[in-house]
C-alpha cells in the first residue's frame, strides 16, 4: 500500500484514540489517586501510622524498581501483555480494597494496615507497568496522543478530588460517613480500571490511527508492538536481519536526552516534596477545618490538568531545552514560599501557591514528554518514553522521601 492511500487512513479516529488515550491516562493513576484522596478516612482509621506518608512510600519502590527492570528489557517486552497485565492488577487490587474493608467491617489495626500496605504495592507495580508501557508506546505516535494521555493522569486526580469533595458534604453528617465515601470512592474505582482494561485490550488496537503508527513502528524495527497488531489483525513480517534495524541503545538515548531526563526528575522532586503529605498534614488550622487540605489538594489537581491542555496551544508551547531547564530550576523558588506562607500567610496566598505548583507540574511535564521523542525512530521513541517515565518516577520516589524533612522538629 503507497503512502499516499495510507495517509486519509491515518488520521481516521485520531479524536476516538484521544479520548481513549484520555481514559486509559486516568485509569492508570485513578486507583492510587482515590487511595490518596480517601486519606482522611485512613487518618482516623490508623490514628498511629502515619498513612498519608507511608502509604507513598511503600507505593515508590515498587513503582521504581519494577520501571527500571522495564525500561532496562523494553526492547523485548510484549507491550500488549505489559499493559493488560498492568490494568488487570489495578482492577484486582482496587476489588480487594473493598474486599479488605468490607471483611474487616472497617476496623482498624495493624493487620488491616498491612494488608493496605500490600495493596499500595501492588498499585506501583501496576503502575510501573502501565505508564512506562503507554507513555512508550505512545511516544511513537502523534503527540496529541501522547498529551491526552498524559491529562488523563493528571484528570485521575481532578476526578477524585471532586468525588471526594462530594463524598464528603453528602456524608459528612451521617455515622461512619468517611466509610461510605471510602466505599464508593473503590467501588468506581473498581469499575473504572475494568473498563480501562476493555478498551485497552479491544478498542484501542484496532483504531485505523493506532494501526498505522504501530505498522510503522514494526517496519523501523519495533519487536514490542508485534502483538498489539495481531490484535487488530495485522501480521507482522518476518524479522529481517538486524543490520538492516540499527538503533541507539538505551544508554545512548539517555546521553543525548539527558536534560530532559534531569527536568523530568526534578520537575516531580519539587512536587512531591510539598505534595501531598505537606499540604495535608502541615498547613496549620484555618477557617476551612478539615476541608482545608482537600481543597488545596483540589486546586493543584485542577490546575495540573490545566496546564496540560496548554501546550496544544502551538506558540504557547516551551520547546526550547535551555528554556525548559531554567523553567523547571526556577520552579524550586516555590519551597522557601510554601514555608513561609505555611507559617505567617493566610489561607488565600496556600491556594494560589498550590495552583502555581500544579499549573506548571502538569505544563512542564507535556512540554518535555512530547518534544524529546522528535527526531527518533520507533523503537528508539518508544525506549526513550520508557526511561524518562523512569525518571519521572525516581523524582516522585526521591521528593517523597524529601517530604519527611517537614516533619523535623514536629516531636519526631
Amino acid at each position: 500500500m503507497s503512502p499516499l492511500e495510507e495517509a486519509p487512513a491515518r488520521l481516521e479516529g485520531k479524536y476516538v484514540a484521544m479520548v481513549v488515550c484520555w481514559l486509559l491516562g486516568n485509569g492508570c493513576l485513578f486507583s492510587w489517586n482515590s487511595m490518596l484522596t480517601i486519606e482522611d478516612y485512613y487518618v482516623q482509621l490508623f490514628p498511629r501510622y502515619h498513612p498519608s506518608r507511608v502509604l507513598t512510600l511503600v507505593y515508590q519502590p515498587f513503582a521504581l524498581g519494577t520501571l527500571a527492570i522495564l525500561a532496562y528489557k523494553e526492547a523485548k517486552i510484549n507491550t500488549r501483555k505489559r499493559n493488560l497485565f498492568g490494568y488487570g492488577l489495578f482492577f484486582i487490587s482496587s476489588l480487594l480494597v473493598l474486599v479488605l474493608d468490607l471483611a474487616t467491617s472497617g476496623k482498624g489495626g495493624i493487620g488491616t494496615f498491612i494488608g493496605i500496605c500490600v495493596i499500595s504495592g501492588a498499585f506501583g507495580l501496576a503502575d510501573a507497568h502501565v505508564q512506562g508501557g503507554m507513555v512508550g508506546d505512545l511516544s511513537f505516535m502523534t503527540h496529541e496522543l501522547v498529551q491526552s494521555f498524559l491529562a488523563g493522569l493528571a484528570a485521575s486526580g481532578a476526578l477524585t478530588s471532586a468525588l471526594r469533595l462530594i463524598t464528603k458534604a453528602a456524608f459528612e453528617t451521617s455515622a461512619n460517613g468517611l466509610r461510605k465515601g471510602a466505599i464508593l470512592f473503590f467501588s468506581i474505582a473498581t469499575f473504572f480500571e475494568f473498563l480501562c482494561f476493555i478498551l485497552y485490550a479491544y478498542i484501542f488496537p484496532k483504531l485505523p490511527i493506532v494501526k498505522y503508527y504501530r505498522s510503522k513502528a514494526a517496519s523501523e524495527g519495533s519487536k514490542t508492538v508485534s502483538s498489539d497488531l495481531a490484535a487488530a489483525g495485522i501480521q507482522t513480517l518476518p524479522e529481517e536481519t538486524d543490520k538492516q534495524f540499527e538503533r541507539l541503545n538505551n544508554k545512548e538515548l539517555l546521553l543525548q536526552n539527558v536534560d530532559y531526563a534531569i527536568d523530568m526528575f526534578l520537575i516531580y522532586v519539587l512536587t512531591l516534596s510539598i505534595f501531598p503529605g505537606f499540604l495535608s498534614e502541615d498547613t496549620g488550622s484555618h477557617s476551612l477545618g478539615t476541608w482545608y487540605a482537600l481543597v488545596l489538594i483540589a486546586m493543584y489537581n485542577v490546575w495540573d490538568l490545566i496546564g496540560r491542555y496548554i501546550p496544544l496551544v502551538k506558540f504557547l508551547k516551551l520547546e526550547s531545552r535551555k528554556g525548559l531547564m531554567v523553567a523547571v530550576l526556577s520552579r524550586f523558588l516555590l519551597i522557601p514560599a510554601f514555608y513561609f506562607t505555611a507559617k505567617y500567610g493566610d489561607q488565600g496566598w496556600m491556594i494560589m501557591l498550590t495552583s502555581i505548583l500544579g499549573l506548571t507540574n502538569g505544563y512542564l511535564t507535556v512540554c518535555v514528554l512530547t518534544s524529546a521523542p522528535k527526531g527518533y525512530k520507533g523503537p528508539e521513541q518508544n525506549a526513550l518514553g520508557n526511561l524518562l517515565v523512569l525518571f519521572l518516577i525516581g523524582g516522585i520516589f526521591a521528593g517523597v522521601t524529601l517530604d519527611w524533612l517537614w516533619l523535623i522538629g514536629k516531636g519526631w
